[in-house]
């Protein structure tokens, strides 16, 4: 009870010590150094997990204390055999906890939950996703937090915020979400060969056509490559691939290619130089 003493307290291990002042003292600092330096092992201490879960699950709890807590909890839950008596309560918590005011919170939890293909935070993110007024957090997390378990009801989703993206970041997770979705390869290869879409964009479609449909992606890299007016950035890129996955006989024996390289290798210096140069070591021009 408050009332009683220090000195009348009975024996108890330090675990047991720390705990209490993580969960009893107003001094915020000292409370997470409490946690901190008591991390929960595994199960050892049923009152203890309890206490934990009950400290993250308040919303009256300072933030520094809860997310302490949270990372604790989390440090325990890496002894998968040794706190599987314990995960029913870490992830009934987790769940309630995924809808928090604190958005560090809420995002920390549904990354934990999501890495553990929680379906109860997938549902979330994809109501997030098409509803924005619901999101828990930036679309662009949520699509980077789906990628751990895709599921083929996310792909639409994705689909249409490539079309009308809130944000450059969005869309890259989109079509990074998207490169296991072999029905996503045209869109790729279109994406791939616009010249209105950023470097980065078409880097990004280059190797998720070469995931979905190697074929088609060597067959686009050696047009961009025989193509003049392509960028240096996306003719850097042809040439990897070819040079990596290429046929080697095919290749060999392609003289509008072989001379187009050739020429590019006595550019000046630059990126698109040193890969061609590989590309000719590689077939031996």
């Amino acid at each position: 009870m408050p009332s009683k003493r220090v000195g009348t307290k009975k024996p108890k291990s330090a675990a047991r010590g720390a705990a209490a002042t993580s969960t009893s003292s107003r001094n915020i600092t000292a409370r997470v150094a409490a946690i901190t330096k008591s991390p929960l092992e595994a199960c050892d201490s049923d009152d203890k997990l309890q206490s934990m879960l009950k400290v993250l699950r308040d919303t009256a709890e300072p933030i520094d204390v809860r997310l302490a807590t949270l990372q604790a909890l989390q440090a325990a839950a890496f002894s998968v055999v040794a706190f599987e008596s314990c995960r029913g309560d870490y992830m009934a918590t987790l769940r309630a906890v995924a809808e928090d005011a604190d958005p560090e919170l809420r995002q920390r939890v549904l990354g934990l939950l999501a890495r553990e293909k929680d379906g109860f935070a997938q549902q979330k993110l994809l109501e997030g996703l098409k509803n924005p007024e619901k999101a828990l957090v930036a679309p662009e997390k949520a699509l980077q937090l789906l990628s751990y378990d895709v599921h083929a009801d996310a792909y639409p989703v994705a689909r249409a915020i490539i079309k009308n993206p809130p944000n450059p970041e969005a869309k890259r997770e989109a079509l990074r979400l998207l490169a296991a979705d072999a029905a996503s390869a045209p869109m790729f290869e279109k994406m791939l060969r616009d010249k209105d879409e950023l470097a980065e964009i078409r880097q990004i479609s280059a190797s998720a056509l070469h995931a979905l449909q190697p074929a088609k992606m060597q067959a686009q890299a050696r047009e961009m490559l025989l193509d003049t007016k392509e960028y240096p950035e996306i003719q850097a890129t042809s040439l990897s691939a070819l040079t990596n996955f290429g046929d080697a006989g095919a290749i060999s024996a392609d003289k509008p290619l072989m001379k187009r390289v050739t020429g590019l290798s006595g550019g000046p210096a630059n990126k698109v130089k040193r890969t061609a140069r590989q590309f000719l070591d590689k077939y031996d021009a």
